[in-house]
């Protein structure tokens, strides 16, 4: 039988026609998510059947933290808080889904960009040239809060054409603690007399954009690194909701950039990739073929097991697993839990001590940093375990 066959009776058939619902609900969403302009529309009518939340105290294993949801930070009050121009610098896709979605919310964006097809794309989403459009120190000289989005490397880079333009009275913004937090590498110092803030939200600037077309937002977290006007808290928590987040809570901007690292570098990317071939490799090595691996390794992983994690938790997904799989699950997780903590301890110190900083920073400022990326994703393309990987997904039901 199949590893999520039902097998004992705490499945909820309400709960699983809710998943299904909201798989089905994320790919027709996909379609509109890149359309810009024309999503507003959507976006506006699905907020407005988002039920109100009020502030609350949580309990999150049996420690209690405080959540700012959006309800806290309703359009109007978002308006008042921010009543300039927030000029937001670069429009990678984290800064292209704050951008759209603050936009949508009613607040006064420009975007500054380098001239290229970034900018055209920008143009696409229905930013105007002269208007809500201009190179990046332009923009950063007209911003009331000036959003830093540039790429680590970038805000590096750039800091000495930005910085002149951070003057008292404005605040700065970043979703992402690197830049500040190892300014000793960046280069990066904040000026006395602004204010200094994060939001960070967790997940990729399409997840942000798509959530927040949902009328759902993501989860982000805010902070404060230096308040010169008495009100930085106030817009860190505002405008982590004005960027598309549907709840918030609080971090440092040091814990901030210590747990991302950590987390890109571990079980969000770096070491997922990693053990995903290292199971593909060792079924092929056995005689497996590529599509039974594949299947075994990925798919079923990312299509049946992980939705199941995500929508109720670890022991949700091992309910609704066949007796067998529990029983392994549970007798080998400890021996990965073992073998790889080593692993994440080293890379939790090698982020402390600035070691992953200064290799980011000295590989991402290369003249041919682009180039040799590619390079580098295109190993991944062009390997059996990712070529099979095209074939299995294109016998998804949705894809025939």
């Amino acid at each position: 039988p199949s590893r999520t066959q039902k097998q004992t009776p705490v499945v909820d058939a309400m709960r699983t026609s809710k998943i299904i619902r909201r798989l089905a609900s994320r790919t027709r969403q996909t379609s509109a998510l890149t359309r810009g302009l024309p999503c507003r529309a959507i976006e506006m009518k699905r907020l407005a059947a988002v039920p109100v939340r009020g502030y609350k105290i949580m309990n999150f294993g049996g420690t209690e933290e405080k959540v700012i949801e959006r309800s806290d930070y309703p359009r109007e009050a978002l308006k008042k808080i921010f009543p300039g121009k927030m000029a937001l610098l670069g429009y990678g896709t984290q800064g292209r889904g704050q951008a759209l979605n603050m936009r949508d919310q009613g607040l006064e964006v420009i975007v500054g960009l380098r001239k290229g097809r970034t900018w055209e794309l920008a143009k696409e989403d229905g930013w105007v040239e002269g208007e809500t459009l201009f190179e990046v120190e332009e923009a950063a000289a007209k911003g009331d809060v000036i959003m830093y989005m540039l790429s680590d490397a970038g805000q590096s880079m750039m800091w000495p054409k930005i910085g002149p333009h951070v003057t008292k009275g404005k605040t700065l913004y970043f979703s992402h603690g690197f830049s500040v937090v190892f300014s000793d590498l960046t280069g990066v110092a904040p000026p006395e007399g602004v204010d200094v803030i994060l939001a960070a939200p967790k997940g990729s600037g399409t997840t942000v954009r798509r959530l927040f077309l949902e009328g759902r937002g993501i989860n982000a977290s805010c902070a404060v690194h230096q308040d010169a006007s008495g009100k930085a808290e106030e817009k860190a928590e505002a405008i982590a909701i004005a960027v598309g987040a549907g709840y918030v809570y609080k971090t440092t901007f040091e814990k901030e950039v210590h747990s991302d690292l950590t987390g890109e570098r571990g079980v969000l990317m770096g070491g997922i990739a990693g053990m995903f071939k290292a199971q593909y490799d060792v079924l092929r090595a056995n005689g497996h073929s590529p599509s039974e691996a594949f299947n075994e390794t990925v798919e079923e992983a990312t299509q049946s097991l992980y939705p199941l994690i995500g929508e109720n938790g670890m022991d949700w997904m091992f309910a609704n697993c066949s007796t067998t799989a529990q029983r392994g699950a549970l007798d080998w997780a400890p021996k990965f839990e073992a073998a790889t903590k080593p692993v994440f301890e080293e890379l939790y110190a090698a982020v402390v001590d600035g070691s992953e900083t200064k290799r980011s920073l000295d590989k991402n400022s290369q003249p041919d940093y682009h180039e040799e990326l590619q390079k580098e994703l295109k190993e991944y393309a062009d390997s059996e375990m990712w070529k099979a990987g095209v074939t299995v997904r294109s016998l998804r039901p949705e894809n025939q």
